[in-house]
C-alpha cells in the first residue's frame, strides 16, 4: 500500500509499506479521511529537525487525524466488529498509568506511549493498524471527515471549551480562526455562547464570517480601537494562534472572575501579571487535546446539535495529492485541509 511520509523541509514523499495484520486487540482500519494539522506543519513538515519527546516524529507514515471502516480484526477483539465506522484518538498510551485509565492517553509518560503519524504509522496511507484502545464508534450521521476532524481538531477545541465552562448565554472571545480556532469558535457557538473572532488573516476571516462567526481583526487599528473601549467584556476566552498579541488580548478582554484558556502551541508570551492577571481575579488555563471519552461525548453531542465538522473544511484531497495539500495547507490562509478516499 502507498503511505506519506514526511521528512522535513517541507517535502512530502510516498513510499510503499506492506498491508498490515491485526494482533490481539488491534484491527486493521481502511481509510476513508485523514486530517491535516497544524502540528504537523510545525513540527514534522517544516523542520530540518523534528523535535523530541512526545514531539518526536520517527519517520513513520503521517496523519493523527484519521477515520475509516474496520475491514479486520485481531485476537480478543469483541466490542469492535467488521465493517464499523470509527475515528481514532490519536494517541495509543501504555493502557496501565492513571492518564491512560482515565482517558487521558495524551497525557501518558510511559516509553510505550505512540502518537499515530508521529511514532506509529498514521492515517496517510490506504490502511491503519490500530489499538481498540483507540477507537471511537463514528455515528452514521456524521462523515468520514467529520471524524477525522473530531480526531484532534473538534476534539481539542471541545477540550477548551469545557476547560473554559462555556454555557449558554455567555460572551466568548476567540482569538486565532485557523482550524482549531473555527472548531472553537463552532462549538462554543452550539453551546449556546456569543461569539466573537479575533483573525488578522482577512482569508481566514472570511471563512470564519461564511459559517456564520462574527469576525474581525482587532489586533490591527480600527477594529482594535474599536473594540478597546468594550474592554473586559467577555465571560471566557480561547487563544488557538500561540500568538502573543492574541493572548494578551484574551487576558485584556475577558471580565474579572472570568476565565482565560490557551490552546495555541508554540510561541512565546511576556506580561505584567498583576494588572491584567491577578487584579482581574481571572482563572488562566492551558489546555492539550482531550480525552477518549470527551471524543466520544462530543460525537453525540454534534448529532444532537445537527453541526458537521467538515464544514470548515475547505479543500480536499486524494492521497496521490498529499503534497500539494500540505503545501496549500502550509500557506496559512485555508480551513481545515483533508485527504479523503472515494472508492
Amino acid at each position: 500500500m502507498r503511505g506519506v511520509v514526511l521528512p522535513g523541509l517541507r517535502r512530502v514523499e510516498f513510499r510503499e509499506f506492506p498491508v498490515p495484520h491485526p494482533g490481539p486487540g488491534q484491527v486493521l482500519v481502511r481509510m476513508r479521511a485523514s486530517g491535516l494539522c497544524g502540528s504537523d506543519l510545525r513540527v514534522i513538515y517544516r523542520p530540518a529537525e523534528q523535535g523530541s519527546g512526545p514531539e518526536a516524529y520517527r519517520g513513520v507514515i503521517a496523519g493523527h487525524e484519521p477515520a475509516g471502516d474496520i475491514v479486520a480484526v485481531g485476537d480478543n477483539v469483541t466490542d469492535w466488529h467488521v465493517g464499523d465506522r470509527v475515528a481514532l484518538y490519536h494517541i495509543a498510551g501504555c493502557g496501565e498509568c492513571d492518564d491512560c485509565r482515565s482517558g487521558w492517553m495524551v497525557s501518558c509518560t510511559r516509553p510505550r506511549r505512540a502518537a499515530y503519524g508521529w511514532q506509529r504509522d498514521g492515517g496517510h496511507a490506504d490502511y491503519l493498524l490500530a489499538e481498540t484502545s483507540t477507537l471511537v464508534r463514528l455515528p452514521e450521521w456524521l462523515t468520514y471527515s467529520d471524524g477525522a476532524l473530531v480526531a484532534c481538531g473538534f476534539g481539542t477545541a471541545y477540550a477548551a471549551c469545557l476547560r473554559a465552562g462555556i454555557a449558554d448565554g455567555m460572551r466568548v472571545l476567540v482569538t486565532g480562526l485557523g482550524p482549531v480556532g473555527l472548531a472553537v469558535a463552532v462549538i462554543a457557538g452550539a453551546l449556546g455562547a456569543g461569539v466573537t473572532g479575533v483573525e488578522p488573516n482577512e482569508d481566514r476571516a472570511a471563512i470564519a464570517r461564511s459559517l456564520g462567526i462574527n469576525a474581525m481583526n482587532a489586533l490591527e487599528p480600527p477594529e482594535h480601537d474599536a473594540l478597546a473601549p468594550a474592554s473586559r467584556m467577555f465571560d471566557a476566552a480561547v487563544d488557538c494562534s500561540a500568538a502573543e498579541p492574541a493572548r494578551l488580548l484574551t487576558l485584556a478582554a475577558t471580565r474579572r472572575w472570568g476565565t482565560v484558556v490557551w490552546v495555541g502551541e508554540g510561541g512565546h508570551v511576556c506580561f505584567e501579571p498583576s494588572p491584567l492577571l491577578l487584579h482581574q481575579q481571572l482563572t488562566l488555563r492551558g489546555s492539550w487535546v482531550c480525552s477518549v471519552q470527551q471524543m466520544s461525548e462530543l460525537m453525540d453531542r454534534l448529532v444532537t446539535w445537527r453541526v458537521h465538522p467538515d464544514e470548515t473544511v475547505t479543500h480536499r484531497y486524494a492521497l496521490a495529492d498529499c503534497a500539494d495539500a500540505y503545501r496549500v495547507f502550509d500557506g496559512g490562509s485555508t480551513g481545515k485541509v483533508v485527504i479523503e478516499w472515494t472508492d
